[in-house]
């Protein structure tokens, strides 16, 4: 029996993607076993810290890096150091902060990924600068907010975030260092760890627990001085976002594993998406097909289309059914209110596609 069923738990099967509601990832048992060993002996934290960003900056190509608990906290600790820089005074002194505190972010970035952007901004002593509409932003609106005021700027790569009438990554980049302004990007479930460093982005925070497959973590890379004003930003508002010795190894592990997207891995996973949908083909109501990531990653999703006149109920209800079972499914259900629901298989374990799609396909019968 797992700790999870001595809880009274449920057994998971996870076909959403790298969600933090279900855990993020599952590690690996190598990542497993260096996280036992590092929970069973002493280190000094501080260097820890300073000693596992040194490793994960050149794993990375990047100049600086410093391990966090999630991307989240990346946010905060990143404009913390834009806000606070390496002050003492003034590190201890956020979230309150005067001056040069504004984080200009397009409207349209402004997302909730579990919670707001602009709280987590706000938490980092920053002072949120909305540009632009929700579907619609030029890179003037953004050189516009540009003042003495301006501590840096926010740019979220991510799935939540509004995929038309924005500006660029490279546009803004090009913006924001036009005007002296540093630049900080909210990667946290992006695939491509290296690509970012190279664009000159100033800080990029990830996750560690989605596509990097570590534990509940996250890091951030970029420019050495102002990595290394980030790590200073544990002796203060980073102090109840500090991460544990176990934490720490087990993001360096797990990234000394992380091979990126590769060619073989997509075809794998994609053969997964296409296995479920082979099986769904021909049930009334119901339409398949494979999908690629919205945000344009090389991701590809089962798309299950229901026609609740047909199928006689609809995707909310199915989602919903999903999880009612002995296994709990959980698929990703950002368009359900549409009609749609999509199966993720980079979280499922070997066979957990065959069970997804032959749960899918008794709920779909019972209905008829």
């Amino acid at each position: 029996m797992s700790f999870y069923q001595k809880l009274g738990l449920k057994r998971i099967i996870n076909a959403a993607g790298k969600m933090t509601a279900l855990g993020g990832s599952a590690v690996s048992p190598e990542v497993a076993k260096a996280m036992s060993e590092a929970a069973q002996a002493h280190v000094e934290l501080e260097a820890l810290l300073q000693k596992s960003g040194e490793y994960i900056a050149k794993l990375l190509g990047a100049e600086g890096a410093v391990v966090t608990t999630g991307a989240a906290g990346g946010v905060c600790i990143a404009t913390a150091a834009a806000v606070a820089g390496k002050d003492y005074a003034k590190i201890q002194n956020l979230p309150l902060s005067t001056g040069k505190n504004q984080i200009v972010i397009m409207k349209g970035h402004a997302v909730n990924f579990g919670g707001p952007i602009a709280s987590m901004i706000r938490l980092g002593g920053g002072v949120p600068v909305e540009v632009g509409q929700v579907n619609s932003c030029m890179v003037e609106h953004i050189k516009g907010a540009f003042n003495e005021n301006t501590a840096a700027f926010m740019y979220v790569k991510s799935h939540h975030a509004v995929q038309k009438g924005v500006v660029s990554l490279e546009n803004c980049i090009k913006a924001a260092h036009e005007f002296g302004v540093p630049i900080i990007v909210d990667a946290a479930a992006e695939e491509d760890l290296w690509v970012y460093p190279k664009m000159g982005i100033d800080l990029t925070c990830f996750s560690g627990s989605k596509a990097i497959l570590g534990p509940t973590s996250g890091i951030i890379v970029g420019r050495k001085d102002l990595t290394d004003a980030c790590r200073m930003q544990y002796h203060g508002i980073g102090r109840p976002m500090k991460v544990g010795k176990e934490g720490i190894i087990g993001i360096v592990a797990a990234l000394e594993a992380y091979g990126g997207v590769t060619p073989e891995r997509t075809a794998a996973l994609k053969s997964k998406a296409e296995y479920v949908a082979a099986q769904l083909k021909g049930i009334p109501g119901v339409s398949v097909s494979v999908v690629q990531d919205e945000a344009g990653r090389a991701i590809f999703r089962t798309e299950v289309t229901v026609d609740e006149k047909v199928a006689g109920l609809n995707a909310m209800q199915v989602a919903k059914l999903l999880t009612t079972g002995e296994i709990a499914i959980y698929t990703r259900n950002h368009y359900a209110n549409v009609g749609i629901i999509l199966v993720d298989p980079r979280p499922l374990a070997e066979g957990e596609e065959k069970i997804v799609a032959t749960r899918l396909k008794e709920i779909f019968a019972t209905k008829k």
